[in-house]
């Protein structure tokens, strides 16, 4: 029984610090530190655990933001789950807790960034939570030390979850909803984890190739509005975008 909730005490935070060590592999000055849970969980933000009886196996943490014209939403900087749990329906989990309690609050978005390299990454956040996507950003965190990132550019999608929008609650619900049609297809090679492994400079050609579809894409006006996985890619799916 593995059960989600808030953290609150200094060890819990420190429990969450070295679960970035378990699962991101970072070295130490890359570890988002204690303090900043504290901060997060003072100013407004959210702090959540995953436990495996007295274990902590996964974490997110989400701090809030302020956007142009004084729209206010959540900023899910990072949501962890140890390699094993990875199958359990952990992330999930984390992910409508912290939806619960920003609705809770009045607060409708909740942006974060990921990997468009990522494939199963991407099919979660789009097909399993409804999020879209408007904006990528080049090489957002610098190089790291993760061996996740395997030494390319860090760049990232931006996500943006709108967990009131009709979008969002349907998916959840495992309903089906009107989608706009398909204007742009962009597939990353399903094999993309071996390729970033073994062939460093091929998977920065895909990476690069990727960017320029999707800022190109983006440009239009159009986003990310759905993902369809197979045994040769995974494959973003572009078009409008209206949030009512």
């Amino acid at each position: 029984m593995i059960e989600i909730r808030a953290l609150t005490s200094h060890a819990e935070f420190q429990d969450a610090v070295k679960l970035q060590q378990q699962i991101w592999g970072f070295e130490e000055i890359e570890l988002l530190p204690l303090r900043l849970f504290v901060v997060a969980l003072k100013v407004g933000g959210q702090v959540f655990g995953a436990f495996d009886g007295p274990r902590m196996i996964g974490f997110c943490l989400a701090i809030p933001g302020l956007k142009a014209g004084g729209k206010s939403y959540l900023h899910s900087h990072m949501l962890g789950v140890l390699p094993e749990y990875r199958d359990a329906r952990v992330g999930r989990r984390l992910k409508l807790v912290q939806r619960d309690e920003a609705l809770s609050r009045g607060i409708d978005l909740i942006e974060w960034t990921f990997d468009p390299l990522e494939i199963k990454n991407a099919f979660f956040n789009i097909e399993r939570l409804g999020a879209i996507v408007r904006r990528y950003v080049f090489n957002q965190y610098g190089t790291t030390t993760s061996r996740l990132h395997g030494g390319l550019p860090t760049d990232r999608c931006i996500a943006e979850w709108w967990i009131g929008s009709p979008r969002a609650e349907a998916i959840i619900a495992g309903r089906e909803f009107a989608r706009n049609p398909v204007e742009v297809r962009i597939a990353i090679p399903f094999e993309i984890a071996k390729i970033r492994s073994d062939d460093p400079k091929r998977a920065r050609e895909i990476q690069q190739q990727a960017s320029a579809q999707f800022q190109s894409a983006f440009d239009a006006g159009l986003a990310v509005i759905g993902f369809e996985r197979s045994k040769e890619a995974g494959t973003y799916l572009l078009g409008k975008w209206e949030s009512s």
